[in-house]
């Protein structure tokens, strides 16, 4: 695996944090909220994480096999479960713990296997 290719989970997350906080501002004004939204730096930051997954996924998608390449975005649901903890404090539990290791595997198993024909 190209070091590329893991931008596209990371790039998911970091743009999952930018809308959580863009919407955390947005949830201070109480009617203002689209206004918010459309003028906060989280959000905008957040398209361009978009646009740059984007521009990578096509890259990734030019290189794998899609069976291969869509399996790595799976990546993003232990990554996004990992920053909602470290930064904004919420909680995981033995059990959310346990579905990351079981897609760590999955994602490990699909991308070391050998096809065969």
């Amino acid at each position: 695996m190209r070091p590329i290719w893991l931008a596209v989970p990371l790039l998911n997350t970091a743009q999952q944090l930018l809308l959580k906080r863009s919407a955390e501002e947005a949830a201070r004004t109480h009617g203002e909220w689209l206004f918010q939204i459309l003028s906060s730096p989280w959000f905008f930051a957040a398209i361009a994480a978009e646009i740059a997954c984007f521009a990578i996924w096509m890259t990734v998608l030019s290189q794998l096999d899609i069976s291969k390449a869509f399996p790595l975005s799976a990546i993003s649901y232990v990554f996004v479960m990992a920053v909602a903890w470290l930064a904004f404090g919420e909680p995981v539990s033995v059990l959310q713990l346990a579905g990351s290791g079981l897609i760590l595997i999955g994602i490990w198993c699909i991308a070391t296997a050998v096809p065969s024909h």
